[in-house]
């Protein structure tokens, strides 16, 4: 059975994204690298942290009194799963849709749009490009 995709909430999103730049950190550390962007308290941000390890999306262990997290999931997870929640509620599952909305709304520059070629001609000839980061997806 395949595993399951990630779905993250805005609040999920601005905590994992501190937990992939500082981990292992605990929440005091988040907390304070999201106190200006968010005036989340403490309590806040450990409860949502604590249930990110109960969605599978951090880790945590404890030692003494002292609780430090890690990521569960790495970023190109959490984006696919993002990608995917879009596909399936906002266009019915039909990628072709998506993607033309997406051209139509974004401004490529060529070498995004070569770029996306070369990712196309690949899938067609039945190679995988590598999947490293690009300008867009560090």
């Amino acid at each position: 059975m395949p595993k399951a995709k990630p779905e993250l909430t805005e609040a999920e999103w601005a905590i994992i994204k501190a937990v992939w730049e500082a981990e292992p950190c605990t929440a005091p550390d988040i907390q304070q690298k999201l106190r200006r962007q968010t005036a989340w308290t403490y309590s806040t941000v450990r409860t949502l942290m604590d249930r990110m390890v109960v969605k599978g999306l951090l880790r945590a262990e404890k030692v003494g009194h002292l609780t430090t997290y890690r990521s569960a999931v790495t970023r190109r997870q959490a984006q696919r799963g993002e990608l995917f929640y879009a596909l399936k509620h906002a266009f019915n599952g039909a990628l072709t849709p998506m993607v033309q909305c997406l051209l139509e709304t974004s401004e490529l520059s060529p070498g995004e749009l070569t770029e996306l070629e070369s990712l196309i001609k690949a899938k067609k000839k039945g190679s995988r490009k590598p999947a490293g980061p690009t300008p867009h997806n560090p």
